[in-house]
C-alpha cells in the first residue's frame, strides 16, 4: 500500500513538471530560451575581411613586412628564384643540410605518400591515382624518365628536387607553403631512394 502511494505520486510529480515544461516552451515562439556565457557566442576577435580601427589602412588583415617569413619557413630558397637559372644554380650548390637516418627517410615516405603518390605514385614511375584518371597525363619515372628540364629524373641533385618542390614545374603546383623546409628535405632523401628503382 505504501509503495503504491509512493509510486502515485512520483507519477504525479512527473506528469506535473512534463506539463510545464510544455506549456512554459509553447508559450512565446520569439523567445530563443536563456543564453549562457555569451562570450563564446560572440567572440572579441576581429575576422581577417572585417574593418579595424585600431589600423591605420582599416583593415584587420595586414601585409608581413618586408623580408619576414613563417616560424619555421627559414628559407634556403630565397637565394635561389624561380628560373631556370635558379633551378640549374640550386643543383650545383644547394645540398641536403639532414643526415640520412631511417627516421627521416620514414618520415621522407610518410610526407611523399601524403603529398606525392597522387601523381607521382607509390614507387615514383608516375601512376597515381590522379594520372589513372587519364585527364593529367603522367609525371617522368624517377628511376627511368627523361626531366623536362633536361637530364634524367634518376640523375637529379638535392637542390634540383628541393627547387622542384618549393615552386612546382610544369602540371606540379608548389608546395612552399604545404611543406616546412625540413620536410621537403625529408622528401628529397625518400626521392633518391626511388631513383634507385628499376
Amino acid at each position: 500500500m505504501l509503495a503504491m502511494n509512493k509510486l502515485r505520486i512520483t507519477g504525479v510529480i512527473f506528469l506535473t513538471v512534463a506539463a510545464a515544461a510544455v506549456v512554459s516552451s509553447c508559450s512565446d515562439k520569439k523567445s530563443t530560451g536563456w543564453e549562457y556565457a555569451r562570450n563564446m557566442y560572440d567572440p572579441l576577435a576581429f575576422n581577417p575581411d572585417q574593418p579595424n580601427k585600431h589600423f591605420a589602412n582599416g583593415q584587420t588583415a595586414q601585409t608581413p613586412p618586408a623580408h619576414t617569413m613563417p616560424v619555421g619557413f627559414d628559407e634556403p630558397e630565397t637565394d635561389y628564384p624561380n628560373t631556370p637559372e635558379g633551378y640549374q644554380s640550386a643543383g650545383l650548390n644547394l645540398k641536403n643540410p639532414l643526415p640520412l637516418t631511417k627516421a627521416n627517410l620514414e618520415e621522407g615516405k610518410m610526407l611523399y605518400a601524403q603529398m606525392c603518390t597522387q601523381c607521382h605514385g607509390l614507387t615514383g614511375k608516375g601512376d597515381g591515382s590522379i594520372v589513372k584518371l587519364e585527364k593529367f597525363p603522367a609525371p617522368p619515372s624517377y628511376s627511368t624518365g627523361q626531366s623536362s628540364r633536361g637530364g634524367g629524373m634518376n640523375e637529379l641533385s638535392d637542390g634540383k628536387i628541393f627547387h622542384t618542390i618549393t615552386y612546382g614545374v610544369n602540371m606540379m603546383g608548389p608546395h612552399r607553403y604545404q611543406l616546412t623546409p625540413t620536410e621537403r628535405w625529408k622528401i628529397v632523401q625518400f626521392v633518391h631512394e626511388l631513383q634507385k628503382l628499376q
